[in-house]
């Protein structure tokens, strides 16, 4: 749904009033599945380390007119900030300690929200802006994906929970827990949304599609190495962003020697880490 809509905006829209210049992107859930997700010097860091590149890869897909490279709107600077918002609490803490053994979040805990904005300057002289943000600590129906683009006389919104298929169980219906009905799945009662071909909903055919007709020379590839490298590069701008409080020029200088501090278990959320 957000490349038809990419397509179209900037065909109609764009054509006529003016390049987009602000996208937004957010990826949500409850927590991961496994024990190591949750420990940050195996995984590299928290929910920024685990979800940003899907937003922040998003944001400036929107931005970028179709058919051209993402070379063409360019990262200038970075601004984020991170934070342990329910994890880290003390029911939370041993609640998290009980369902996955060998996680304390009371010793070192991870982020379970972050949040990036990221100033773009384009090939043809503009600012535009991209919003990101991510999150451990998101309860709903299941993992809710969304994205905007905005324009002079133009928007696009987009959220995978708004599937156009809902379904209703009473308090009588009882059963087991599971993820029939979402990805992520919080209840099994009420008013549930249900995204019928999650593969497809969340791109994963078309990607997969993509790029084995990549590797048969029958497509170029729409992301490289290069790409991903980039993306993580950003990522790490964030988290010293984060740490530093301050907005960052991309890319940084010491970059490639930067570790996270939620990578090396000496991060502390709070007031204190927020200022």
């Amino acid at each position: 749904q957000v490349e038809p809509g990419r397509i179209l905006i900037w065909a109609r829209g764009a054509a006529t009033t003016g390049r987009p210049y602000l996208a937004r992107a957010a990826e949500e859930h409850s927590g991961p599945h496994m024990p190591w997700f949750w420990k940050g010097e195996l995984q590299g860091g928290g929910v920024l380390n685990d979800m940003m590149c899907h937003s922040a890869l998003v944001v400036r897909h929107l931005l970028t007119k179709p058919g051209e490279h993402y070379s063409t709107v360019k990262p200038a600077r970075v601004t984020a900030r991170i934070a342990s918002l329910k994890w880290s609490r003390p029911e939370y803490v041993k609640r998290l300690a009980k369902t996955h053994p060998g996680v304390d979040y009371s010793k070192t805990p991870s982020e379970d929200f972050a949040s990036v904005n990221i100033e773009f300057e384009t090939s043809d002289g503009h600012l535009v802006m991209g919003e990101a943000s991510t999150s451990w600590s998101f309860v709903g129906a299941g993992l809710r994906l969304s994205a905007e683009l905005l324009g002079p006389e133009y928007s696009m919104q987009w959220n995978s929970l708004d599937s156009g298929l809902k379904l209703f169980f009473s308090r009588e219906v009882r059963g087991k827990t599971g993820e029939d009905l979402v990805e992520k799945q919080n209840a099994e009662m009420g008013l549930m949304p249900v995204v019928p071909s999650e593969a497809v909903a969340y791109g994963y055919e078309a990607e997969d599609r993509h790029f084995v007709r990549v590797f048969q020379g029958k497509e170029k590839p729409l992301l490289t190495w290069h790409d991903g490298l980039e993306v993580v590069q950003m990522l790490m701008t964030a988290y010293k962003s984060a740490e530093s409080g301050r907005t960052l020029d991309f890319p940084p200088k010491g970059l490639d020697q930067f570790v996270p501090a939620v990578a090396s278990g000496t991060w502390k959320p709070g007031i204190a880490a927020a200022k």
